[in-house]
């Protein structure tokens, strides 16, 4: 029997083209891994790619190579249409840990030549500034609250304390704000990704998208070259924009379930039965059907009752569907965005929805700095916004709401409602995730108890939290 083996072909001895042709050939090509890379040239396995994956569109082997993306200083704003590519992961500088310079935004080309350039600017640095000012007095209030440890050092003292009062804070940024982000992603979504900055509204993305094609055809010169402005996209966009529909009011509901499956918990049920069976899955959802409440509340503890606090839950979850029209700061759904198994809608960015004001702010006895700054930028968005919608949200603080529309399953359900509302989350996070398990709850109370969520309401982080949402 031959040997079973498990090596990696590594980055650093293969190119990463060369790497995604020698996965590609063992579908045909008898010899091992190694045997078959070691045949192999940059030009082979250019010329491989030029036939078989541009043009035949075998766009699959193009996931075999992988890059590693550094973005340095790009806006905030810039970084929302990086990190919207689902296949891939990111690391981003936190606004909860980390304190921003007054100089650290993006000044958008759009408005070069333009008379609203030097408002942009003043209005960007008031809110630059006022985030300077708002950390001490926030930072002392943490101070007189938050006690030191024994033995707790300087500088274990101040990490435990600077989330809290830079949490507060960073409401204040704005959408201008720069930040750096890691991406690894494959070649295929690398490409995808570079199509759609290049048919990006904003001159800024599309300078990164095109910067994006430079730095990656270093590495993947056949798999990247190709990539351009989409004009699907682009048009699309655009025919889109023309379609206004007028809002009858700001004022709905900030967490609406507005659709959900009404036989879910019956399907996932079904679905985990007929995992381990032999029956078609229409008996399978028939017998769970005829079950009595006793017996479904027992197969369900068999499902789900043995989860431990990271164990992620079995796939059957997926057969039950929410969808949730939420209204949420900008600095939450910057969290909520990472949770990219979910099909999520987002509008742009925009003042018009009103802002969340920290309690801790008002209590530190910043709060009327805090507003005055956040009405000189809804001031400066209408007149920003009259000019060019897209770069008006450059203006636009964490603080201020945000409309998104998601779409997610039971199994991603207990990934976020879990993550988001544990004790170390941000609370403007946390906030939506206790309700958007209130509101799975009330209508399928059977499955979603078995959420290990943080003992706490949405109505209680409310409370403790803000003086306005």
């Amino acid at each position: 029997m031959p040997e079973r083996e498990i090596y990696l072909l590594s980055p650093r001895a293969l190119s990463p083209e060369t790497i995604a042709v020698a996965f590609a050939k063992t579908s045909r090509a008898p010899e091992s891994f190694r045997e078959i890379a070691a045949e192999l040239s940059d030009e082979q396995s250019a010329q491989f790619h030029e036939k078989w994956v541009v043009g035949y569109g075998h766009a699959s082997v193009a996931e075999h190579a992988v890059l590693h993306l550094a973005f340095e200083n790009v806006s905030r704003l810039a970084i929302e249409t990086i990190e919207s590519n689902r296949l891939a992961s990111y690391t981003e500088k936190s606004t909860r840990y980390q304190k921003w310079g007054l100089d650290d935004f993006t000044i958008p080309t759009e408005l070069d030549g333009q008379s609203l350039r030097d408002e942009y600017i003043r209005a960007v640095r008031l809110l630059f500034s006022t985030y300077a000012e708002s950390l001490d007095p926030v930072k002392n209030l943490i101070l007189g609250k938050t006690p030191r440890r024994e033995n707790e050092s300087d500088e274990a003292y101040d990490r435990r304390i600077r989330s809290q009062y830079v949490d507060r804070c960073r409401f204040i940024l704005p959408a201008a704000a720069n930040a750096n982000v890691g991406m690894t992603a494959n070649a295929r979504v690398i490409e995808m990704a570079i199509r759609k900055m290049l048919s990006h509204p904003l001159a800024e993305v599309r300078e990164i998208g095109e910067r994006v094609k430079e730095v990656s055809k270093a590495e993947t010169p056949t798999l990247v070259k190709y990539a351009d402005v989409n004009p699907y996209q682009l048009e699309t966009r655009l025919a889109l924009e023309a379609w206004e529909v007028e809002a009858e009011s700001q004022n709905a509901e900030w967490c609406t379930l507005i659709d959900y499956d009404q036989t879910g918990e019956a399907k996932i049920l079904a679905a985990a039965v007929y995992r381990f069976g032999e029956m078609p899955y229409v008996e399978a959802l028939a017998h769970v059907q005829k079950m009595s409440a006793g017996e479904q509340a027992q197969l369900a503890e068999t499902l789900l009752g043995k989860l431990d606090k990271y164990d992620v839950p079995l796939r059957e979850l997926e057969y039950a569907t929410y969808t949730f029209d939420l209204v949420m700061d900008q600095g939450a759904y910057a969290e909520f965005k990472r949770h990219r198994m979910m099909s999520q809608t987002p509008q742009n960015l925009t003042t018009r929805l009103g802002y969340s004001l920290p309690r801790l702010v008002v209590e530190s006895g910043f709060g009327p700095q805090y507003e005055a700054a956040m009405e000189a930028a809804a001031e400066t968005y209408e007149k920003l916004h009259a000019f060019n919608p897209a770069v008006a949200q450059y203006i636009v603080p964490n603080g201020f709401n945000r409309r998104v529309l998601a779409q997610f399953n039971l199994r991603e359900a207990f990934a976020f409602c879990q993550l988001r509302s544990a004790a170390n989350a941000h609370f403007s996070i946390r906030r939506v995730a206790q309700k958007i398990y209130e509101e799975i709850s009330n209508v399928h109370p059977l499955l979603s108890k078995y959420m290990k969520l943080h003992a706490e309401t949405w109505e209680a982080v409310e409370e403790a939290h803000f003086t306005k949402v």
